[in-house]
């Protein structure tokens, strides 16, 4: 069966590569000259990488794992200590760590919890730990229901101290969500805490060894094409073309540099493009149905990351960091992490600006000089005195919509990946699937959507639907 799927992101990919090994023949079709949706990236005039975010890989991601295992790029992750380090804003060039003993799950978390001293006392320890109790007791039901409350309304009902708030979990909000814990729903947080509760090495964290679009979107591509499938980029969709009984005709795909526009036919169609153009790609008669009503609720959050050189090394940590800031989320100094990215004289550091709703307007300037005043506070031995670190260039890349804003409601709009109409699919980590929107949730969504598609439409003697079905192993212990 052909399937055509538009978006050629990570979920995008990932429903290719699936439906490859169910035997089907998926072709992808990309609006832009470069893979990878959220996660893509590019190379500058110097040959140096920008990219659209600071990517870190969980050890809480199993089907980002099981993918890579299965494309035979599983050593392509740099693993790091298992620890999770913040900066101290009331001791500049200061770090608090959690550093996470290798113990069996969740004693090793409480165990870094325990021994950090600098930024929880025991008591607000004590009352985090009894917190967190019914969300670890009462299961993914609990933690569902709670979607009903912000972070931090859910933290102030469990009697948990606001500092706990302020020192830990908006740094926390920040880089999984891009938003604060005010805003949050609380069921986002508290998935990701289960998850680091639950596995071993749920919270330990890996950066790619190069760029994404290289190391992991080039890799599922030659995977897909080796079997037959096509992944076509500069194919924008500009309409999904309707049959009398309203299901999908055909794809229409803008032509570029005076081209025609070209008609697209396929088997089955897969929308792969993030929630806030599907809105507005909705053929009319769609739009009055239910299913695609809920949509409305969902829209993109607004996102920055910055890249910036600098002339020598400000930091040798080789990890991600939490910045504490209340203009940045997280940072690393990828000359340090990253082996493609290298430099043992000089530092590049890529940060999130997070929330961005306010800067998302402003221009590059301004928003490099806000950053470069955030980092004075946290590399004072760097900007202060007579020969302060010079910045030699920048990249901004903003997205003005990135994953679904998830403040508290918003479960009850996440699509499922099956449609009402019969050869309509949706794939994206805004659609219903147990991650939030990242990298994970993207990949599970593709995972799913190939997985429903091949149930509803099996390929006779096909041997690897397996595939789709096994569930997926994470060991990140020997890295």
């Amino acid at each position: 069966m052909r399937v055509a799927i538009a978006g050629a992101g990570l979920a995008g990919l990932s429903c290719a590569k699936y439906l490859t090994d169910a035997g089907h023949t998926p072709i992808v079709l990309e609006s832009r000259d470069v893979l990878g949706g959220l996660v893509a990236a590019w190379k500058d005039s110097d040959g140096d990488w920008y990219e659209t975010g600071l990517h870190a890989f969980f050890g809480a991601y199993p089907n980002m794992l099981q993918l890579l295992k299965e494309l035979g790029i599983e050593d392509r992750l740099q693993w790091k200590q298992h620890t999770l380090i913040f900066n101290q804003p009331d001791k500049p060039g200061t770090l608090s760590r959690f550093d996470v003993p290798d113990i069996p799950s969740p004693f090793n978390v409480i165990a870094s919890i325990l021994r950090n001293k600098d930024m929880l006392t025991w008591e607000q320890k004590i009352r985090f730990a009894i917190g967190l109790l019914p969300a670890v007791v009462r299961g993914q039901k609990y933690v569902e229901d709670m979607d009903k409350y912000s972070f931090l309304e859910w933290l102030k009902r469990q009697g948990v101290d606001e500092r706990v708030t302020s020192d830990v979990f908006i740094a926390a909000c920040k880089a999984l969500t891009f938003i604060n814990p005010d805003e949050v729903s609380a069921t986002i947080l508290l998935t990701a805490l289960n998850r680091f509760l639950q596995e071993r090495y749920g919270s330990k964290i890996a950066f790619l060894d190069g760029s994404p679009t290289e190391r992991l979107c080039s890799p599922i591509v030659d995977y897909i094409t080796e079997r037959g499938g096509e992944v076509r980029l500069n194919a924008p969709l500009k309409e999904i073309l309707l049959n009398a009984d309203g299901t999908v005709k055909a794809y229409l795909i803008r032509g570029l540099n005076g081209a025609e526009d070209e008609i697209f036919t396929a088997d089955v169609y897969v929308s792969a493009i993030s929630v806030d153009p599907l809105k507005i790609m909705l053929p009319k008669p769609w739009k009055q149905m239910e299913f695609f009503k809920k949509l409305e609720g969902l829209e993109g959050v607004p996102v920055i990351n910055l890249h910036l050189w600098f002339d020598r090394k400000l930091t040798e940590i080789d990890h991600l960091l939490f910045s504490r800031s209340p203009l940045l989320s997280v940072y690393a100094d990828m000359s340090n992490t990253c082996r493609e990215y290298a430099n043992p004289n000089r530092s590049m550091l890529e940060l999130v600006l997070a929330p961005a709703k306010d800067w998302i307007a402003k221009s590059d300037e301004e928003i490099v000089a806000a950053t470069i005043a955030e980092l004075e506070k946290l590399f004072p031995d760097h900007f202060g005195g007579d020969n302060p670190a010079t910045l030699l260039k920048s990249h901004v890349v903003k997205t003005p919509r990135s994953v679904y804003k998830a403040t508290p409601g918003r479960q009850q709009y996440r699509p499922a990946q099956v449609t009402p109409i019969a050869n309509f699919y949706l794939a994206g980590s805004y659609t219903m699937q147990r991650y939030l929107g990242s990298m994970e949730g993207a990949v599970l969504s593709g995972k799913l959507t190939a997985q429903a598609i091949s149930e509803a439409l099996p390929v006779a003697n096909s041997s690897n639907l397996q595939t789709l079905t096994r569930p997926p192993a994470t060991n990140a212990a020997t890295a």
